[in-house]
């Protein structure tokens, strides 16, 4: 069982995956403070100076402020401007996906096109198809040099 376990912890593909989740890891965190630091202030200043992670429903009759005042209250609330976060964010990083993945099937088309050199010729006497490194021919023996 030990063995099978190794085998399967060495091979490629499950160390493909352990490096893709680190980096997917680590890009989240890039992803999330561009939306947080960089988007939403600005989409907040551009409609009004809002402060959408301040954007809540309050279920109670309470009146907070913020939403750290109703939390500390322990005041039900609906966060609808962490959902707003959460939704650009998620647009965000499924767009950088799509532009990697597009860009790696750009990738391999190129690659599959590729022009392969050819391993097979036609013999000029009786026209069998030989290998291209072949001197003489196997069906005739005519010599092809």
């Amino acid at each position: 069982m030990f063995k099978e376990f190794r085998e399967f912890a060495v091979k490629g593909s499950v160390i493909d995956l352990a490096v893709g989740v680190i980096i997917g890891g680590a890009f989240s965190k890039i992803v999330t403070s561009i939306v947080n630091d960089l988007v939403m202030p600005t989409l907040g200043m551009l409609i009004g100076k809002v402060d959408f992670t301040n954007l809540f429903i309050t279920l109670d009759a309470g009146d907070y402020q913020t939403l750290a005042d109703a939390q500390k209250a322990g005041a039900p609330t609906i966060n609808y401007g962490i959902f707003i976060n959460n939704v650009i964010q998620f647009i965000i990083m499924a767009f950088v996906i799509f532009l990697v993945i597009r860009q790696i099937n750009r990738l391999r088309r190129k690659e599959e096109k590729a022009p392969s050199s050819p391993t097979q010729k036609e013999c000029t006497y009786c026209t069998t198809s030989i290998p291209i490194k072949a001197s003489r021919c196997p069906q005739c023996t005519a010599d092809l040099v």
